[in-house]
């Protein structure tokens, strides 16, 4: 049995939509068509107060098997309680930040309603619960009684928790999303990395010419196991498709390290495919990740990503020619961002200037995903 979110005209949540902090003020008997106490209740007789007993505060609330879109609550009640339950409500709310998607859950209510049922209960629903979100929720008891009214216990304590990434699952679906957009492949020979100048200096300059890897940003899906987590250095391979060329346009600076595609991607490197995503714009974006095997990053990759064929994939592939060199191709319609998760020394490569433009616009740094596109959205939280 699952939560069921009610809308914002539903009789119960209108009578029952009390935040907890204002469960002092409210009295033990409800009524679903007034708000309020009944008019029945506020002219009853002594006797009938008498017989009729306050519901017990629910108790020692538990959160388990956490995902990014459902977990399970249970809670302790008195015994004398147990059994005269008909419903529980749930107030769920969503603990907001600075880095919120303000355009994801606007209107979506936050109180759930659902029949009793065995505990722990399942709460569940992509509409209101997003990955990698601290939520706090409280609960409440009622009976629902031969006229309509709920007999209602006081708001359980505030717990609060946070949900979890996308599982392989999830991503599978993403997968099979950015598949269908894929397009035809493309050779391509080098893989490159666009920065300031600054930057290489410094490289140079404190870690003797070696790139190190560094801490995934948030850009993308927000569940997306690698945000935050997987420590690498990012490249690029679209080329232009007249030319075969890497891009002569950089969102990232004017200097460019370009690479031998084998130093990064042959048989002893596994391929994790790790997001799909856009900005609002027609572009669309898929990240994977470049471990060699056995490595750290590999085994993070191992427990969280789906690993790819090398050979057969629809985004980047290594195959092996006839003259026994190893042959590359990306995907021509969408944006590849590569994460290699070791160290890289620049004398492994050349470094030059871009003969295009540096086009700041397009750089994906930190960027939020667009939560209504059909094209790049499962059906779990964005």
């Amino acid at each position: 049995m699952e939560a069921i979110p009610m809308g914002r005209h539903s009789h119960i949540l209108s009578a029952v939509g009390i935040s907890p902090v204002q469960k002092a003020a409210r009295p033990a008997h409800f009524s679903p068509s007034t708000g309020g106490c009944s008019s029945a209740l506020q002219g009853c007789s002594t006797e009938r107060k008498r017989k009729m007993e306050l519901l017990s505060t629910p108790h020692n609330i538990k959160i388990t098997n956490i995902t990014c879109d459902s977990f399970k609550i249970c809670w302790e009640t008195d015994a004398k309680d147990r059994e005269r339950i008909t419903h529980y409500f749930v107030d769920l709310n969503k603990k907001e930040n600075k880095d919120s998607n303000k355009f994801k859950h606007r209107d979506v209510p936050t109180k759930l309603v659902a029949k009793a049922v065995a505990l722990p209960m399942t709460v569940r629903g992509h509409w209101f619960l997003s990955p990698r979100t601290e939520y706090s929720v409280a609960v409440q008891i009622a009976i629902k009684q031969s006229d309509g009214e709920y007999l209602v216990s006081d708001w359980s304590e505030v717990v609060e928790f946070c949900t979890g990434d996308y599982s392989t699952a999830h991503l599978k679906q993403l997968l099979e999303k950015a598949e269908v957009i894929a397009g035809r492949m493309l050779r391509f020979s080098v893989f490159y990395r666009n920065h300031h100048e600054e930057y290489f200096e410094y490289i140079r300059t404190h870690h003797n010419g070696v790139m190190q890897p560094y801490l995934k940003d948030s850009s993308g899906s927000h569940g997306s196991p690698v945000n935050g987590m997987l420590h690498g250095i990012f490249f690029s391979c679209n080329t232009e498709f007249n030319t075969g060329e890497p891009q002569l346009d950089s969102p990232y600076g004017r200097m460019r390290f370009q690479v031998e595609a084998e130093q990064l991607f042959n048989p002893n490197t596994n391929l994790y495919f790790a997001d799909f995503y856009c900005m609002y714009t027609a572009y669309h974006y898929v990240i994977l990740v470049l471990a060699p095997k056995g490595s750290a990053g590999d085994l993070f990759c191992r427990e969280r990503l789906p690993l790819l064929d090398s050979a057969h994939n629809r985004f980047l592939t290594c195959t092996e020619g006839a003259d026994g060199q190893l042959i590359y191709h990306h995907a021509q319609d969408l944006i590849l961002e590569l994460i290699y998760t070791q160290p890289l020394s620049l004398a492994l490569g050349t470094l030059g200037e871009i003969g295009g433009h540096q086009l700041m616009s397009l750089s994906t740094a930190n960027a939020k995903k667009d939560p209504s596109c059909k094209t790049c959205n499962i059906s779990v939280g964005r």
